[in-house]
Parts: structure tokens; sequence; C-alpha cells
């Protein structure tokens, strides 16, 4: 065992940034006789294939919140964390069947140009505005913080250099290139991320069986923790809060996902480049399955440090290195970092480029939304109506770094935040149905209207602050008194449905709106690929949480 970088570990991981900056920056190169339009730098010129969008989704998605964050609460609470991730997987099978159909058909730049068209301008502003926010001061922060914690932890840089260096190599190629040069790279990005966490899976479950490798590994954090196995937490479990049990799978997991894969810009945007609808389908499916083998690569390992951390034996085994940075219930995110210096020389290095390409990859997908927002619905509406692709290209490179340089001053002052993962769920989860809500009646009812809209997405903020503060007293009701903050999000979304339902029939006597989606069946006809595809991950999932009821 060795916390000390070796030759072989700086060697892989600088061929790793620059293959990353050559690749990027090659796919980026203005091709002979044809400058970079819009849709060349936001939307990719609408070309990628759908095994680079399936990709690019997990490499956009996995970041340092799952590689630390995630790793952390699987120390902590265990494999019910994975929820997740399998939750996950199925939410994409529901996007790719009846989110793109509409989303690919109006041919979309971004989430809020749907809501102008759906609803209105004003209404886009709002969100627009709102989604800048979100990106800027909780999805960048967070990452940087979480990143250079990370190299901290390794290889003791200090953070604000972290957070520099960070900063700087996902800018170098992601700011020129647009989205061209993100999602080509997450092709990379994926590869590195998936052996990397293998690898630190692997090694971690052979140190716990002490050399008898990883079945033997596995048998033995599930007999040393057998609590960290159970996928649905009952009241007595101190996490309950954070996964109330069955309203997991029936309640606000779901608020969570359907927004987050659904009507995110930076995760929807590789779809909206796809080549047809069909690619975008297959990409979808892809990250299904990817989806399914997440929780092995960054829950697994926490559970495996869980195991180490309380095991004398173990423990007296690691020497004084192996007591530095020790992770506990109460610095859990020190979990994953911790594991890599049990990994030789080498492969080390591939761990810890995994890490990086977790980091920069979502960094890089963030500031280009972030950017493509900013442009498209801010600058393009209100500030230069009449901007050519040169002006508006320049625009979202200058945004991009602008949303880049604000993120990292606010970077370091996350330190002494436990289980960001958590941390960033929750935040989210006070805005999220309130949109949530909006988008779903704007699909999928025609009689919502622009004002309903508004008046939810606004009314939906006391409603979720309510369920979060409300002490013993304010109601008579104990369903609604110190709710844990996922079935907040669920009792949100309902309350905002029915609010957007009153107005609008208020508003429109029963009538439909003039803007209402036309729909039928035929416009969610999926491929033969694509429904046993979509089968066969319900079945996985169905298998995985019989195995792991308790």
């Amino acid at each position: 065992m060795t916390s000390v970088f070796g030759f072989w570990d700086y060697f892989i991981f600088i061929a790793y940034a620059v293959l990353i900056l050559g690749v990027g920056l090659w796919v980026s190169r203005d091709k002979k006789g044809h400058q970079k339009n819009a849709e060349d730098y936001f939307l990719a010129s609408k070309s990628l294939p759908w095994w680079a969008i399936g990709t690019s989704l997990i490499a956009a998605n996995i970041s340092a919140e799952q590689f630390i964050g995630m790793s952390g609460s699987g120390f902590a609470l265990g494999l019910a964390i994975a929820s997740y991730e399998w939750m996950a997987a199925m939410t994409l099978i529901i996007v790719g069947k009846y989110f793109l159909p509409i989303f690919i058909e109006k041919g979309l730049y971004t989430i809020p140009e749907f809501v102008e068209k759906r609803f209105s301008t004003n209404l886009k502003t709002i969100l627009a505005v709102f989604w800048i926010g979100l990106y800027v001061f909780v999805n960048l922060t967070s990452v940087l913080y979480l990143g250079s914690l990370a190299l901290e932890t390794i290889v003791g840089i200090p953070m604000i250099y972290g957070v520099i260096g960070l900063a700087l190599f996902a800018a170098a190629y992601s700011l020129y290139g647009g989205l061209s040069a993100v999602a080509w790279t997450d092709v990379i990005q994926v590869v590195f991320l998936v052996l990397g966490g293998l690898v630190t899976s692997y090694l971690a479950l052979n140190e716990v069986s002490q050399g008898a490798g990883v079945i033997e590994g596995f048998k033995v954090i599930y007999h040393e923790a057998p609590g960290h196995f159970a996928m649905i937490l009952d009241k007595s479990n101190p996490y309950y809060k954070m996964l109330p049990g069955v309203g997991v799978l029936i309640g606000g997991m779901w608020v969570a996902n359907l927004y987050y894969w659904g009507f995110n810009q930076y995760i929807i945007q590789r779809t909206l480049a796809a080549k047809s609808l069909k690619e975008a389908q297959k990409g979808i499916l892809l990250a299904a399955f990817l989806k399914l083998i997440i929780p092995l690569i960054v829950v697994v390992p926490g559970i495996a440090a869980y195991v180490m951390v309380n095991d004398p034996n173990i423990l007296a085994g690691l020497g004084v290195e192996g007591m530095h940075n020790l992770p506990s219930l109460e610095h859990a995110d020190k979990a994953y970092p911790w594991l890599l210096q049990f990994l030789p020389v080498g492969l080390k290095g591939v761990a810890f480029a995994a890490l990086a390409a977790a980091i920069v990859s979502s960094l890089a997908s963030m500031l280009n939304s972030t950017s493509t927002i900013f442009t498209m619905d801010i600058y393009k509406q209100y500030i230069n109506k009449n901007a050519g692709d040169k002006a508006t290209v320049n625009v979202g490179r200058i945004s991009a770094a602008i949303a880049l340089i604000i993120a990292g001053l606010i970077a370091p002052m996350l330190s002494g935040l436990d289980q960001a993962f958590q941390y960033i769920q929750e935040y989210t989860g006070m805005v999220s149905p309130g949109i949530l809500a909006v988008f779903m009646l704007g699909l999928f009812w025609k009689k919502t209207t622009n004002k309903a809209a508004i008046i939810g997405a606004l009314t939906s903020i006391p409603i979720a602050m309510y369920f979060k503060i409300a002490p013993n007293g304010w109601s008579t009701n104990p369903i609604f008194v110190n709710v844990p903050f996922m079935d907040q999000m669920g009792y949100t979304v309902v309350f905002t449905m029915i609010v957007i339902i009153i107005v609008s029939l208020l508003q429109n006597k029963g009538k439909d709106d003039e803007k209402g989606i036309p729909i039928t069946k035929n416009f969610f006809k999926t491929t033969p690929t694509f429904n046993i595809g979509a089968f066969a991950v319900m079945l996985i999932l169905v298998a995985l949480y019989s195995i792991f009821w308790k």
C-alpha cells in the first residue's frame, strides 16, 4: 500500500489529459470553408450517433457527486443509495419513449425554449434564470468542490489549486469546441471512468477479503455489514428521512429522476443533438444499461471502506499511512479518496484518471448547457435579437467562462459539507417538483394554461418550504410533519399539479389551451430494439430489488 504517486501513475494521468485535450481540440476545429454556427456549437451539428449519446449521458451524469458523494453515502447508509442509479435506468426508458418524440419534433436548442413554445416567453425567462442560477451556484460549485477535495485527499494539492486546475482543464476544450468537443471526449471519459471505477472496486473487495478475491470480498462485506445491503429502509433506520422506505419506489424518487433526466438541459441536450429520434432513443437505452452497473463502481467501494474502517484486524495492517484521512460517519465523503491509496502504482493513475474524467466531463457539460441557455434564451431574446452565428458562439464562450469563474470562487466555501450528494439532492428537491408539475401537465394535458403554469411554479416554492420547515404543531395531520425530503418532493408535485389544474379550469372553463400539444398514440411508437431493451432493463431491476429487498 502506498499513498504516493509513482512514475507510471503520473505517466498514465498525463497521457489521459493529453488525449482528452487533443481529441477535444481536434473535433473543435473549424472545417475548411465553414465557420462554426450556433447549431455546430450548441448541438454538435445534430450529428451525434447513439453510442456517443449514451456514453455522453453517463459522462455528464457521473461526476464527483457520484464518485465522492455517493461513495460517501454508501459508506454511511449502504446500498439503498443505489436507488438513484437503478431507478434512473427506468426513468431513462420513460424519457426516451414519451418525452424525446415531442422535444425532437419541435427542434429545440434548450428546455426553456420548449416552455416558450408551450406557454410564454415570460415563463421561459423565469425558468432560464432559475436554471442558470442552479447550474452556477449548486451544480458547478459542488462538482468543483468535491473534485478539489479528492485532489487534496489523494495527492495533497491544496483545495484552491485543485479548483483552478479542474476549471482550466474543463475550459481548455469545452469553451472553444462546444457540445461537439464535450460529447466526443465523453466517449473516452466513460472508458476511463468505468475501467478506473471497476479497478477500485476490485481491489477494495480484494483488500477486504485479505487477498481471497472479489467474490469472497462480496461475501465479507455482506456478512460484516448486512444492514448496508437493505434497499428499502424501515423507520428505525437513522437514514430513513433520506430514503423513506417504499416511498423511494412510488414517491419522490420519480420526481427527482423525471426532472433530472427529462428536463435538465445539460442531460437532455445530448439527445437534442442526435442524428434522428431513433438514434436518440438507442442512446437513451445504452445509458439505461450503463446505469445498472454504476452502483458497482461508486457504491460498493463505499461499503467496502466502511467494513475496512470498522475491522480492527484490517486497520492494524494499514500502517500509519492507512490511518491518514480515515473516513467516518461524520466525514463519509473521504471514503473513495481514501481507498485509492490501496491501489498499486500504475492502477492508481488509472483510477485517478477515472475520477478526473468524471469531474471534468460533468464540468464541461454544465458549462456548455449554462452558456446555451444564457445565449439562446437571454442574450438572443433580450440583448441582441439579431445576433449572427459568430456573435452567438462568442457570447456562449464568454458566458461559460464567467460561470466557471463564479463557481470557482464559491466552491471552497463548501468545505465542511458532509455527504454532498444528499445536499445536492435536497437543495434541488426544493425547486424541481414545481418545474416537473409544469412540464408534465404542459406536455400531456392540453388544458394547461400559461397563467396556471406561472402560478403553479411560484406557489410550489412555499409548498416545498412548508414541508421542509414545518415543526410539530403546524399541522394536525401527522403525515405533513417532519416529512422526509423525498416525500416532500412527492407531496409538493401533487399539490402543485392541483393548483395548476384548478387555475387552468377556471381560466379556460374546461376548454383546451390554444398552445396545447396534440398527441396521438402513434407519436410514441418505438422500434422493436428499443422495446426489447426496455423490457430487459425492467427485468433486471425487478431481479435486483427482489434480491436486496429487506
